[in-house]
């Protein structure tokens, strides 16, 4: 369906879960992938919540190769809240989350291509929060807020779009029961769910969207649940 031999994809947080989806549906359609991860992989491990990684991961893609197609900001922040969350917890959240993200574009900027395009992965937290998420709640607002700032500065150069996702089981667990019909689609979501969104928001198919948030989470965001419904019941306790 995609035919991206020839492009250059970077993709952060590219060595598990999502990221990793992302990566091998990149690889299949025919592009080159240069990921950087805490974890091993075989192009760059690094820490982006440090300004030298970022300029030495940067460094290296131009050397490489010259130029890059897709940048897909996906690392995940930390996730912290108002009791346990330290002031270097959430300030760390949000480097990885927020500034990563914006430092990365910066850096390739001057070389992206022709037809280039971001993709920042947010979450659907930027709208609805369950209790001590804090750090990693603010940084999916901050990124949703950053790419429509960043569509507009790109404008005519580079199209930036974001994703944001639900619940999704990186192991590819089926869910039965209430899990699933909580969601209009009537199931959880798994890293494919994501990773066909990415592909689409770069290809050409997708040339008059940016600036966008899209979000992907079965239509659970637009279900309201009240006592008994769905299978859920209210705990008074």
């Amino acid at each position: 369906m995609f035919d991206f031999k020839n492009k250059i994809a970077v993709v952060t947080g590219g060595a598990r879960g999502i990221g990793k989806c992302i990566r091998q549906k990149f690889e299949e359609a025919g592009a080159t992938v240069c990921v950087i991860d805490l974890l091993e992989n075989d192009y760059f491990v690094g820490d982006l919540a440090d300004q030298k990684t970022l300029e030495r991961f940067a460094k290296r893609i131009i050397e490489d190769y010259g130029h890059v197609d897709y940048l897909i900001n996906n690392a995940a922040p930390k996730m912290c809240g108002i009791e346990n969350g330290s002031y270097e917890d959430f300030e760390y959240a949000l480097k990885v989350g927020v500034t990563a993200p914006f430092y990365l574009s910066k850096l390739l900027a001057p070389y992206f291509g022709q037809g280039a395009s971001i993709v920042n992965i947010s979450s659907s937290r930027d709208r609805m929060s369950q209790p001590q998420t804090e750090s990693y709640t603010a940084a999916k607002g901050g990124i949703s807020a950053l790419t429509h700032a960043m569509a507009v500065s790109f404008a005519g150069r580079v199209r930036v779009n974001s994703i944001s996702p639900g619940w999704i089981d990186n192991r590819y667990t089926v869910y039965n029961g209430s899990d699933a019909t909580q969601q209009p689609a009537g199931r959880v979501g798994n890293p494919d769910d994501i990773a066909n969104m990415v592909l689409y928001l770069c290809s050409d198919m997708a040339g008059f969207i940016t600036g966008e948030n899209i979000c992907i989470d079965g239509g659970m965001t637009k279900l309201m649940i009240y006592h008994g419904d769905c299978g859920w019941t209210l705990d008074e306790k």
